[in-house]
């Protein structure tokens, strides 16, 4: 990797474009390479170093200068004419380019990183060599020195770490496709078309694992393309009642011992299962490791129980669909904690679940949270006079109510179906501060 990287910046003006947790790792690689390297970001970027600065909002202007733009994820390209575009690269590119036969590519709205770091756990503790990357808070380029020829790569990848990538991975996996990010895609068709790069790119040979809605219409050979659902019995691994129908075989849900909870998450199980399998590992030796998986934080946590009401935190909720998957995997919520930043996502489908599911207390906060009130106030109204519905400024205002309110014995879940930022750093944050305000 590092010959071909030397190789494909030798003599160049390089432009690492974001200098955050990736920005700093591409930079560790380059600053001994034959380059003259350049660092953009909005923000003032300060330590001594040969190499030149753009910052400010013009930070952008910068890439006309360079020959190769290393782009961090999330950073939106103002200008995306042909001749800045063919400069864009990214860690991502350069890994999928080099070790795409090695690659387990996950991608989907939700349930990526649960996914990522179930079928990473399964391998490393049955076949051993494998690393985790990506999304999952783990640049590329800082696990070059793990990989060998022979090595499982399992990548976490974002929609915009696959946006501008013409690699594909030979094993892909899009989980899902929901409405999220328009504030930097605009509109849901250019969101999915970045999630669908994951298997845009792919190859005759290549394998795609697919949620049944959204199989892509280009022609897979027989056997290559694996299709999941959770309510399409036509699926090739379909969720049943209380089972997974994995082919022609039965696993009943019974038999899987997990950490994990909810339909989604079997969804995700039944995923990672089908990835091992083409790593020839057996049923036995995944529900063994399975029952030693530990979920990731903010995802459905218990977060302790207080005074005899049970809390959970579910912050890395976005968007409606993880709110509703997250109500009707815990029978016993009864007061909700909904709202964060807006970012122009559709809530009608949340606003008409609320209307009939268990919670007596509803919760709403911050920007989306008044918005939802408001439609709610205006539309909804009667079909809302059996809740309790509550406007607060912040979340420790929608916590101190929610101690107030919430029955003992009972249960309260923040699952705010929107995104953290504008008031927290990230949604690690965000469920931190959540677990803090309920003690």
């Amino acid at each position: 990797m590092y010959s071909q990287l030397s190789d494909f910046v030798n003599g160049k003006k390089v432009l690492i474009l974001g200098y955050g947790r990736e920005g700093k790792s591409t930079y560790s690689i380059l600053k001994n390479m034959n380059c003259q390297i350049g660092i953009a970001d909005k923000n003032d970027v300060k330590f001594d170093a040969d190499v030149t600065f753009h910052t400010g909002v013009d930070y952008q202007k910068a890439i006309y200068d360079y020959d190769i733009v290393f782009k961090s994820p999330g950073i939106v390209i103002e200008d995306k004419s042909e001749m800045v575009l063919s400069k864009i690269t990214s860690q991502t590119e350069q890994m999928i380019k080099k070790y795409k036969d090695n690659i387990v590519g996950i991608t989907g709205t939700k349930g990526k990183s649960t996914t990522s770091t179930l079928a990473y756990h399964i391998l490393k503790n049955t076949v051993g060599n494998c690393v985790l990357m990506g999304n999952i808070g783990i640049p590329a380029f800082d696990m070059l020195e793990e990989i060998n020829k022979n090595s499982i790569i399992i990548y976490e990848l974002s929609c915009h770490q696959l946006e501008y990538n013409p690699f594909s991975p030979h094993i892909a996996v899009l989980l899902n496709i929901f409405e999220e990010h328009l504030d930097h895609y605009g509109t849901f068709e250019m969101y999915a078309k970045a999630k669908k790069n994951i298997y845009n790119n792919q190859s005759a040979d290549d394998i795609l694992i697919c949620n049944y809605d959204n199989l892509p219409e280009k022609a897979y050979n027989k056997g290559n393309l694996v299709s999941v659902s959770i309510d399409n019995n036509m699926a090739d691994i379909y969720l049943n009642n209380n089972s997974i129908r994995y082919f022609d075989d039965i696993i009943c849900f019974d038999d899987l011992k997990s950490n994990l909870i909810g339909r989604h998450n079997m969804f995700n199980i039944a995923v990672a299962y089908n990835i091992c399998k083409h790593f020839k590992i057996s049923l036995d030796d995944f529900k063994k490791h399975l029952k030693t998986y530990t979920p990731l934080s903010h995802r459905l946590e218990f977060a302790g129980e207080y005074n005899g009401i049970k809390y959970y935190d579910d912050s890395i909720s976005t968007i409606s669909e993880t709110t509703i998957r997250a109500l009707n995997s815990i029978k016993d919520v009864e007061t909700v904690i909904i709202g964060g930043m807006d970012r122009g996502i559709c809530y009608k489908p949340l606003i008409e679940f609320l209307t009939d599911c268990e919670p007596s207390n509803i919760i709403f906060m911050y920007e989306t949270g008044k918005r939802i009130y408001d439609t709610i106030e205006k539309d909804y109204k009667h079909k809302f006079e059996h809740k309790n519905i509550i406007l607060v400024k912040d979340l420790k205002e929608a916590v101190n109510k929610a101690k107030e309110i919430t029955p003992k014995g009972k249960s309260c879940l923040m699952s705010p179906a929107a995104a953290s930022y504008g008031y927290f750093k990230n949604f690690e944050e965000r469920g931190d501060k959540f677990k803090e305000y309920i003690i």
